[in-house]
């Protein structure tokens, strides 16, 4: 009995120990709730909700993500993609996590997330760990917005301070997922549109886009990139760039994967912006920010050029992003298992 007493206080102190290291590194959340004057819920939002009721959340999710990037550096962007494919549709609040069951369909399989999502299971890690340390208190939703800040930090980005209180969803749309979600090979009008209809702004998706200095596509996601070697959709100097993706989707595989950035593809850095200024964006809707409109090249010019400006203004979009919150307060619930409701 002596002996298991003694064991049991050794994996505590380690566990101590452990939260501690973690507490010392981990990104903070330090600044007020931020509120807008048309968004009501958004303004409920606040940074210091976990301060006392689960103090040690941000450190647990800060871990994971961190082990996670570590296992598989493309997850990094794999979970900065979950928070923006879930906030597109009604809001932040986890609808994308819910899993189909006999009589309830999600958003897992509509066109945009199907064999595409990735890194739910980091998300079902974490909320485990938080259920284990303070049952029903963190909700899935406020996960994934801070697991996407973690990743562009781990990835050597910006930090900033996510605002927390959301609720997690009792539903979920396939239909608007596979309606409002912006698609690989959209025009200029169709993506401001459909951040518009966000109340995100043409700035807002410039930034944002700029998530895409991360990760990987397949080769059926940006096909229409590799219909001319003559590449009209960029200058000469890209058809190089052109020829090298025809190359690697020449074979039959439907699954073969390209990095978004050529350049840097692990790293949260500007490079992307200067990579469709060399017409070598990788999506049509990418390059599309380049050749299609003249507001949306010239962001893309001062991002190229200062990648401070950029960091910036990526932060600035994520906290507008993260306030298109449906539920908070006594609306919605909090999961005990982000894959179905209570």
């Amino acid at each position: 009995m002596a002996m298991k007493k003694l064991a049991l206080l050794s994996l505590l102190l380690n566990l101590a120990m452990f939260l501690a290291i973690v507490l010392a590194i981990v990104p903070k959340t330090t600044g007020e709730g931020y509120g807008g004057d048309d968004d009501d819920c958004g303004d409920l939002l606040g940074s210091d909700l976990y301060k006392d009721i689960c103090p040690e959340a941000e450190a647990i999710i800060f871990a994971r993500v961190r082990l996670a990037v570590f296992q598989d550096t493309r997850m990094a962007a794999s979970l900065l993609r979950l928070h923006f494919h879930d906030c597109f549709v009604n809001g932040c609040d986890a609808s994308v996590l819910l899993d189909d069951t006999d009589n309830f369909v999600g958003e897992k399989t509509a066109a945009p997330n199907l064999n595409s999502l990735r890194g739910f299971e980091v998300i079902d890690a974490i909320k485990q760990e938080l259920e284990f340390v303070c049952p029903q208190t963190v909700s899935c939703a406020d996960i994934l917005a801070t697991a996407a800040r973690d990743s562009v930090v781990v990835a050597g980005g910006p930090s900033w301070d996510v605002q927390m209180g959301r609720k997690d969803s009792l539903t979920a749309s396939k239909a608007l997922a596979n309606n409002i979600i912006p698609g690989p090979n959209s025009t200029i009008g169709n993506l401001v549109a459909k951040f518009q209809n966000v109340n995100l702004s043409l700035k807002d998706m410039v930034a944002l886009s700029g998530a895409h200095t991360m990760g990987k596509a397949r080769c059926t996601t940006f096909a229409a990139r590799l219909q001319d070697s003559t590449n009209p959709n960029g200058p000469e100097a890209s058809l190089e760039f052109i020829q090298s993706l025809q190359q690697l989707c020449s074979v039959s595989d439907s699954s073969t994967l390209a990095n978004l950035d050529l350049a840097t593809p692990e790293m949260f850095d500007n490079q992307y912006y200067v990579n469709l200024l060399s017409g070598e964006g990788l999506l049509p809707s990418d390059q599309n920010l380049v050749t299609g409109d003249e507001q949306t090249r010239e962001l893309v010019e001062t991002y190229a050029q200062d990648m401070s400006t950029f960091f910036q203004d990526f932060k600035d979009s994520m906290i507008t992003l993260g306030r298109l919150v449906p539920f908070t307060g006594t609306k919605g619930e909090i999961r005990r298992n982000c894959r179905s409701v209570n």
